[in-house]
């Protein structure tokens, strides 16, 4: 079975883009001209691969467009680029709303009290389920790739993270032997980014960074790939760790 889905990939990764979706990355994902030839070629077959096995849903009456499909696709698999990947196995489907849209919450707060509530929200991801996105945010963080803000490589950083079973900041990496430095690095920059908020202090990291390991680990990965230049000057052994997992080194692109 495995044979079986390896040839169907290689098949799929074979297939040459439609020249109108290559416009449609170009047009909406700035972040493609910094990639080498090599590497869009590399990514347009993700690209294929990803859009066979993965469905997409629109809510609230979004109608989904090749636009729509492509667009995700092609942020998504930018974090697959130089990387032996399963593409997001544990996910199948995407959820598309036109727009922010609420949810339900569930908050434990001290003492053990538990706060629900409705949160307005721009995408979420749920372990060994759909990803959820807003369209309108998707459009406005790819288009503009140096903000420091990207929905679909924060989503799907969860993706990665869940794929070793749990969702807290630890993903699979490369080699068995990174996990001693990682752990090390990763828990230093979180409990750093904890003091700065405590202190009133700015930080190149995200306050909603400091919500969880997981958390943390998705927002610097949009730091990575938005302001990798940023990352590595303010931050170089954080920066490190995250340019031997995803196996890029963005900063260098730029």
């Amino acid at each position: 079975m495995f044979g079986f889905k390896k040839r169907k990939r290689r098949r799929w990764q074979s297939q040459p883009l439609p020249s109108v979706w290559i416009d449609i990355i170009k047009r909406n994902i700035p972040y493609y001209q910094y990639l080498t030839l090599d590497e869009r070629t590399e990514l347009q077959g993700h690209i294929q691969v990803f859009l066979h096995e993965k469905r997409f849903e629109g809510c609230e009456g979004m109608e989904i467009t090749d636009e729509i499909r492509v667009t995700i696709a092609a942020q998504a698999c930018i974090l697959l680029l130089h990387r032996r990947s399963d593409y997001f196995p544990l996910m199948k489907t995407i959820l598309v709303y036109p727009h922010s849209y609420f949810a339900s919450t569930t908050r434990r707060m001290p003492g053990g009290l538990v706060e629900e509530g409705i949160q307005a929200r721009l995408g979420e991801s749920w372990h060994r389920g759909p990803i959820v996105l807003a369209w309108d945010n998707v459009l406005k963080s790819s288009l503009d790739p140096n903000d420091g803000h990207n929905v679909v490589f924060h989503e799907f950083a969860h993706e990665l993270d869940s794929e070793f079973g749990t969702v807290d900041g630890a993903p699979r990496l490369p080699r068995s032997t990174m996990y001693t430095a990682w752990a090390r690095v990763l828990s230093f920059e979180y409990q750093q980014l904890l003091k700065a908020l405590e202190t009133g202090h700015r930080h190149l990291i995200d306050a909603y960074g400091a919500t969880s390991p997981a958390e943390f680990f998705a927002v610097v990965t949009e730091l990575f790939f938005e302001k990798p230049t940023a990352l590595k000057i303010r931050h170089p052994e954080l920066y490190e760790q995250f340019r031997l997992f995803y196996e890029q080194d963005p900063a260098a692109r730029l």
